[in-house]
């Protein structure tokens, strides 16, 4: 069977990178943090408050979906990449081949009262009303699960682990 190639979704500020950390030592595989394949520009216009347009997001999902097709010849892969519309999910699909999608989702009080605690990170809580606004949620035509990021850590992996657990063949 395929190892599993999942990626773990959502707006700033949702813990994707803390789930998806934890699922890939769970899976024992490869861990990936979209964030750290932004360029330079990209990581400025975020960091100066300005949102990234789908053409600065084209040639970054294009690597990422490359480098999980190229991680996952060696086992299991988790990217935490906020994957916000339907149409970068498809990009990164056609890199990646196909992918289950972990949606992390909560309220933009939570969010922004989460980006407010946050330390040394670029990505400022001016940008969560972009996001949210350009969010979409996985359909009922994609390989996925919608979890609360009220729920702990732990809770979110179990409910992961168990879905993966009991869902079939065509997610590995």
């Amino acid at each position: 069977m395929k190892p599993y190639k999942i990626v773990v979704m959502g707006v700033c500020g949702c813990g994707k990178s803390t789930l998806a950390k934890r699922l890939a030592e769970q899976l024992n595989g490869i861990f990936l943090e979209g964030d750290a394949f932004h360029t330079p520009a990209n990581i400025a216009k975020m960091s100066s408050g300005t949102p990234l347009t789908d053409a600065d997001r084209q040639p970054w999902l294009e690597t990422l979906g490359s480098e999980i097709r190229q991680q996952a010849l060696s086992g299991a892969v988790v990217l935490a990449c906020s994957s916000l519309k339907r149409s970068y999910r498809d990009l990164l699909r056609k890199q990646a081949g196909e992918l289950f999608f972990v949606y992390l989702e909560g309220s933009p009080d939570l969010l922004n009262a989460r980006l407010s605690a946050r330390q040394g990170h670029y990505m400022s809580s001016s940008l969560l009303q972009s996001q949210l606004k350009d969010l979409e949620a996985p359909g009922d035509d994609e390989a996925s699960v919608t979890l609360s990021i009220q729920e702990s850590p732990d809770h979110l992996l179990e409910c992961v682990l168990e879905q993966l657990s009991s869902a079939k063949s065509d997610l590995k």
